[in-house]
């Protein structure tokens, strides 16, 4: 799981370096301006092209053919390797729902505003998770409800 989210964050961090070196959001303007929403629109459009380009690597693997190791740990270690990197290909595809909400909300005048409170997400949570819906203390308060929930 960890190794999932690493790949995540190296993916995001690719898409942020392909964007343009000139201009990065900051809390002095007009919050959600036109410039913003560019901005993040672009950085999400990059961000799903970067996953989908990674699970195309994985795709052609699988075509490549079966695994054929002749010792049995090489084989069992060849298979958890797969299943890991399936169920990180899983989770992208995920992601990737994610993004496509986001930028659903960017065309619906939502984009970086909290589903819960109708607050300002905010700038800095945005730039480190586009796909952010809430604010941090709404989260928080969220995945609390979620873990009590659970615990009952």
């Amino acid at each position: 799981m960890a190794v999932a989210m690493h790949d995540d964050i190296d993916i995001l961090a690719k898409a942020k370096r392909s964007l343009p070196d000139d201009y990065t959001p900051s809390d002095d303007e007009e919050y959600m301006s036109e410039k913003q929403l560019n901005y993040f629109r672009v950085l999400l459009l990059e961000w799903k092209r970067s996953i989908l380009q990674a699970s195309e690597g994985t795709l052609q693997n699988l075509q490549e053919g079966p695994l054929r190791e002749p010792d049995l740990n090489d084989r069992a270690s060849s298979e958890t390797d797969w299943g890991i990197e399936l169920r990180t290909r899983d989770r992208q595809r995920k992601l990737t729902a994610k993004i496509d909400a986001a930028m659903r909300r960017i065309d619906e005048g939502e984009y970086g505003w909290c589903d819960m409170t109708g607050e300002p997400i905010g700038i800095n949570r945005l730039i480190a998770r586009p796909i952010a819906t809430m604010t941090v203390e709404a989260q928080a308060a969220h995945e609390r409800r979620e873990k009590i929930s659970r615990d009952d």
